[in-house]
């Protein structure tokens, strides 16, 4: 599979170093800059504010792609960055563009995602008159970025593109913005020379190396615990820890449970691993944040799908807590043993330590005779296909290789459940903010990203016709993306908690009219189905994913299944409900 943009890599090398003898304008700079961080693609949208720097694209291109709307232009960024590991750059015209960009900056910022996002502005003379297309996009995203800029001067743009890429790509990673007013893109840059100039940020300054004795400490707490569990979290995804996490993890013979965003970090059938731990994880993974005497976070930050009530989270647990960021450490949970770090770093200095394998035999009898107990499981007393069928049927015909993506919900819970992950980098979900929408761009992003990989986008009815639009871009840009659409006609996670906490009042939640998706699919050129059991998803399963092709899969499951097991608001992990043994 290759990314249909029509240009040749070496034909965006072409704006050198130095200052050629015609005199460049703010734009021409602006790309010079991008290729100088080694940028290799753009998501992104035109429109007036940012046309000087289309312009220059068209002269001096780096690959691009136009998506139909800026919402799929920034969750496709996203997909990209976290399956890269790379920094997701995203283009948006001034007022609506850059609006549009608002929640996918707050998801990036909520999941730690690298991304600079680039803006276009009126022209600076008229900003603060209400001018056309004018919204003060600093203001509004300086709580939702990692830092901001607008460009006041051409002569500042490679030094803030610079610093935009470092602060973005290092500490806990996020989204910077960098607001462009037209004028300064039109403007002549005078400067000798286009270079990054060196770094100077003096109150940016993340910690990434442990302090050594914290290390100790945690050795010694391993070697008294009669209970340890490890809870990792994206962190050790994000800092590409999952090598140094497997091999802590087997040296000292410790269980381990995922957050929602850790999941992939350590393989879905490693023996010591519990499943996913919180609102919707397993009995056991759960039951033993409750009973553990030491719990060791790496790269998680406590949030409340994870915790539920505070009161009964890990009571009896002496906590270590390892984040890059410190604000994380002790935000949300008392933390006995901090360690501010890079999870990568800290995992190499915990390797060095001589840390025999812990004795904790009754401990691990325990935890695997409960996970032998009490499994995942579901029971289909219906006639028609459930959601849980559809995504064990995936991971069948996938291997558990397939890179998996996911909006919010029901569905994002079932494939977190039972998708069993390989490898890691393979799962992209939206955590910290929820958002609907997310799973089919961020699919796209995904397999630009990985060209040779199988990229799954799991997403509900509801979801999916928020960025349905960006179909267009699997025949335009050659992308084998599979969409497994899970339609129960309903929103789902809604409607189980109606059904749940609202005595079965179902507003506004059940879906009976929707599109043709078959007919949706071929209208974009795609080739679309529907199923409705498991024999006839089985077969055609292994026709999907046997084809190099886009397919839209529609798959009519069971209304009113619900996500078990629960914990539900207000409640403990100890108090889940819907655990079948």
């Amino acid at each position: 599979m290759s990314v249909n943009v029509n240009l040749k890599q070496e034909e965006a090398q072409t704006i050198g170093g130095e200052l050629p003898k015609t005199r460049l304008q703010g734009s021409d700079v602006f790309i010079q800059s991008l290729q100088n961080e080694g940028v290799e693609m753009i998501f992104g949208y035109p429109g007036g504010a940012v046309l000087p720097i289309y312009d220059a694209l068209y002269k001096n291109p780096i690959p691009h792609i136009l998506a139909r709307h800026e919402q799929g232009a920034i969750h496709a960024a996203e997909g990209y960055s976290r399956v890269s590991g790379k920094t997701g750059v995203v283009i948006a015209t001034s007022g609506p563009g850059a609006t549009n960009l608002v929640t996918g900056i707050a998801d990036a910022m909520m999941d730690s995602l690298p991304l600079v996002v680039f803006t276009g502005q009126v022209a600076s003379a008229v900003i603060g008159t209400d001018a056309f297309q004018e919204a003060d996009i600093v203001g509004i995203t300086q709580p939702i970025t990692k830092h901001n800029y607008q460009v006041k001067r051409v002569e500042d743009l490679p030094r803030i593109i610079h610093e935009a890429f470092h602060i973005a790509s290092t500490g806990r990673p996020g989204p910077v913005l960098v607001d462009i007013p037209k004028d300064i893109s039109n403007a002549v840059f005078t400067s000798a020379e286009i270079k990054a100039t060196e770094l100077n940020l003096p109150g940016y300054q993340p910690t990434t190396s442990p302090n050594f004795l914290q290390i100790q400490k945690v050795a010694q707490a391993l070697q008294k615990a009669q209970k340890p569990l490890i809870l990792a979290g994206a962190g050790v995804l994000h800092g590409k820890a999952s090598e140094e996490f497997v091999k802590f993890v087997e040296k000292t013979g410790v269980p381990v449970t995922n957050t929602l965003l850790g999941l992939g970090c350590i393989p879905g059938d490693h023996p010591q691993f519990l499943g996913m731990a919180g609102m919707h994880g397993t009995f056991t993974a759960n039951m033993a944040i409750c009973e553990a005497d030491l719990l060791i976070n790496i790269g998680a930050r406590f949030d409340d799908r994870l915790t539920g009530n505070l009161e009964h989270f890990a009571p009896n647990a002496q906590v270590v807590h390892i984040d890059i960021d410190p604000a994380e450490i002790g935000k949300n949970v008392e933390t006995d043993i901090p360690i501010v770090a890079d999870a990568k770093e800290a995992l190499n200095s915990l390797l060095k330590l001589e840390i025999n394998k812990l004795s904790i035999e009754p401990w691990m009898t325990g935890l695997m005779k409960s996970k032998a107990e009490y499994p995942l499981v579901y029971s289909n007393d219906s006639k028609k296909m459930l959601p849980q069928e559809v995504i064990e049927l995936v991971h069948k015909h996938t291997k558990g290789d397939a890179i998996v993506t996911t909006d919010v919900g029901q569905h994002q819970m079932w494939a977190a459940q039972f998708y069993r992950f390989n490898h890691p980098d393979h799962w992209v979900t939206s955590g910290g903010l929820g958002t609907m929408g997310f799973g089919f761009p961020a699919a796209i992003g995904a397999q630009i990203a990985k060209p040779h990989e199988t990229v799954v986008s799991f997403t509900g009815d509801g979801g999916f016709q928020m960025t349905l639009q960006e179909l267009s871009l699997l025949q335009e840009s050659q992308l084998p993306v599979k969409v497994i659409i899970l339609n129960n006609q309903c929103l789902g996670m809604v409607r189980q908690w109606q059904e749940t906490f609202y005595d079965k009042r179902y507003s506004e939640s059940l879906m009976p009219s929707q599109p043709d998706f078959v007919k949706l699919a071929e209208a974009y050129n795609i080739e679309g189905f529907k199923v409705d059991n498991y024999h006839d998803a089985d077969e055609l399963f292994k026709k999907v994913f046997s084809s190099n092709k886009p397919a839209l899969i529609d798959c009519r499951v069971e209304q009113m299944e619900n996500v078990y097991p629960m914990v539900a608001p207000g409640k403990g992990l100890h108090e889940m409900i819907g655990v079948k043994g």
